[in-house]
């Protein structure tokens, strides 16, 4: 993506720019290895006595002693005493770049020809009734987990600084420490690096679920979703884990490591960039068939009218790898002629709702679109203080002294960055148990910081940013095209065949940046409740975690309804699962069930597309003071 998505990971320099990283056979050469000489003898069966017997035992326990007495005065049975002349270093391959090519570039066994993927005689092909969970089922299923992930066995909730890495917090309700409102789950942890999840009930604020209430029928959806776990992005406004992996090649005649980071003398950087990981392909397509089964009846009104769906996407790699393996979900393989897959350009100057920042240069300046940076690093100040003095403990310097080779702070956030890409592509990841559901917790909200500031409510151009998708929203609920085109929707794309208006069904997928944008621009401010986010502690009951919100795969359902009780259609909004208040929205008035009249939803909707201007947003010459000195709590820029 450009320079401001998914901006929590990453590095300034590009992936595998390293001056000396080794090519695979000088890193096969490197890498230590075992030799094996077995010899073959002839067995003999001698007899022995019993006094044979006691001098061989004598003689071995002898052996024994002069050997340990050997190797304790050379060092070899143990590490030598710290000393002015003690060298220690890592070998040289240590955070080198390990890439394994799959599949190979021309395989000499590849023949296409004798492999065809369909042969004919399918055998019966009859179809059933579709499903249709939504309305047929008496509760949904949850998504609860990432059962192709391996969490550490044991986490500590809190560890004494003073004590070893191995020592758990004896007062675990000390004041001094943040209790959680929920349960630890180290998967939900990660901000916005998460695998998505089913929220808990209630999250937002509604007590209702996904079903619809009694009395109404799902007539319509919207679904935006996010791309799926990806390798880390090319920029960061803060760490990166491909920056901690070029610090360790390079310095790795300066440190040994010991303890729990012991693991770091033999480490290599097995990440790439940008891309899908396997488990984040799972993950759409995982989606694509959880919304078969919940909405596949839908698909009735197209057989109805005989149309397909228009599902839309991006050009990026992810974006459209992500909408694929959403689509082998949804409609099975092979999907052609099920429906037709929309691919908007994600480049400098293409008006792009998926990606708006490439036309909107304010979105682009620092001052403005990165606003979090200060925060985020006075909160890993404080966070991390204690995990970055145990780790430093844990590594010995170039002249053998414990602790010289000191870890910084936004190198340990690093780690812990690492442990949540590492997990997401390799499926487990030897950084995560270095932590404490503490400092866990703490980087869950250091996230939060980093996208309520930069991509949400307290950004002054999260709106703006999100207009545009609005535009495209409501012309859909209205059955009316866009008449001006006057923020980053694309006119060319807006034709009856491209952009059909009278479906019964919409598929978007997007950054989740671009999902923090557009439930911005919605006034879902009941998410913003708790205001703007401080850098010194985690808020109590805080209403905005973009754990909740922006994990991989994060999916947005708009349900429409009809329901008995009303002659209007309602419309309620879904987050992962969980019911969205809509009467922050001015026209909605409060409902049980988070539901809305539509003609209200769109009135509201229409009044913010003519309030948000995008020149001014976008293009105008208007500035924010860093940190405190300037908030918001509806993602607007200052009025002129």
């Amino acid at each position: 993506m450009g320079s401001k998505q998914d901006v929590e990971a990453g590095s300034e320099a590009k992936y595998g720019a390293y001056d000396d990283v080794l090519a695979e056979p000088e890193r096969e050469l490197l890498l230590p290895t075992e030799s094996y000489s077995p010899t073959t003898s002839t067995i003999s069966t001698p007899r022995y006595s019993l006094v044979h017997l006691v001098y061989a035992f004598v003689g071995g326990a002898a052996l024994c002693i002069g050997a340990r007495f050997l190797l304790d005065v050379s060092g070899i049975a143990g590490p030598p005493p710290l000393g002015n002349d003690v060298r220690v270093q890592a070998p040289p391959y240590v955070g080198s770049s390990e890439v394994h090519q799959f599949p190979p570039v021309a395989p000499t066994n590849a023949f296409p020809d004798l492999f065809p993927t369909s042969v004919g005689y399918p055998g019966a092909t009859p179809t059933g009734a579709e499903p249709g969970l939504i309305a047929t089922a008496p509760y949904l299923p949850l998504h609860t987990g990432a059962a192709q992930l391996v969490a550490p066995p044991m986490i500590y909730e809190h560890i004494h600084s003073t004590h070893g890495d191995d020592v758990k917090e004896e007062e675990e309700e000390s004041p001094e420490h943040y209790i959680s409102d929920r349960p630890f789950n180290l998967f939900r942890s990660w901000g916005n690096l998460s695998p998505w999840y089913s929220v808990p009930r209630g999250a937002f604020g509604i007590n209702g679920t996904a079903e619809p209430p009694a009395g109404c029928v799902v007539t319509g959806l919207h679904l935006l979703h996010r791309h799926g776990a990806r390798y880390p992005t090319a920029w960061a406004n803060y760490g990166g884990p491909a920056k901690f992996a070029a610090r360790l090649h390079e310095s790795a005649s300066q440190w040994e490591a010991t303890g729990k980071l012991a693991f770091l003398n033999e480490w290599t950087y097995k990440l790439g960039e940008e891309v899908l990981t396997p488990f984040g392909r799972q993950q759409l397509f995982d989606l694509g068939v959880s919304m078969r089964l919940k909405y596949g009846f839908l698909l009735k009104n197209f057989t109805e009218t005989n149309t397909i769906p228009v599902f839309r996407t991006e050009s990026q790699d992810r974006m459209l790898a992500s909408a694929l393996n959403f689509a082998i979900g949804f409609f099975g393989y092979p999907f052609e002629g099920q429906y037709q897959q929309s691919i908007t350009i994600e480049a400098d100057g293409f008006n792009n709702t998926f990606a708006p920042y490439e036309t909107c240069p304010n979105a682009k300046a620092p001052s403005k679109s990165n606003r979090s940076l200060p925060y985020v690093k006075e909160w890993v100040s404080h966070f991390l203080a204690e995990a970055r003095e145990r780790l430093s403990r844990a590594m010995i310097g170039k002249d053998g002294l414990q602790g010289e080779f000191d870890w910084t702070g936004e190198e340990v956030y690093e780690m812990m960055q690492m442990c949540a890409y590492e997990t997401v592509a390799l499926g487990y990841s030897k950084f995560c148990d270095l932590f404490t559901e503490e400092e866990w917790e703490g980087f869950n909200y250091s996230l939060d910081l980093t996208f309520w500031y930069d991509s949400a409510f307290g950004s002054p151009v999260a709106r703006v940013q999100g207009v545009g998708y609005l535009q495209e929203l409501v012309a859909r609920l209205t059955h009316t095209p866009i008449a001006t085109h006057n923020s980053s929707t694309n006119a060319t794309l807006h034709t009856p065949e491209t952009f059909p208006l009278d479906h019964a069904l919409y598929v978007d997928a997007t950054h989740e940046v671009v999902v923090l944008n557009v439930i911005t621009a919605l006034n879902l401010s009941t998410l913003a409740a708790s205001g703007p986010l401080p850098a010194d502690h985690i808020p109590e009951d805080r209403s905005f975690r973009s754990a909740d919100l922006a994990p991989f795969a994060t999916n947005v359902q708009f349900q429409l309804l009809s329901c008995a009780s009303t002659p209007e259609p309602q419309i309620r909004i879904i987050i992962n699962d969980g019911v969205v208040p809509l009467h922050g929205i001015r026209t909605c008035p409060y409902d049980d069930n988070g539901m809305c009249p539509l003609p209200a939803f769109i009135e509201a909707q229409q009044e913010t597309i003519r309030e948000t201007d995008w020149a001014w947003g976008c293009h105008g010459d208007w500035e924010v003071p860093p940190g405190s000195a300037w908030n918001s709590t509806s993602g607007g820029a200052p009025q002129a």
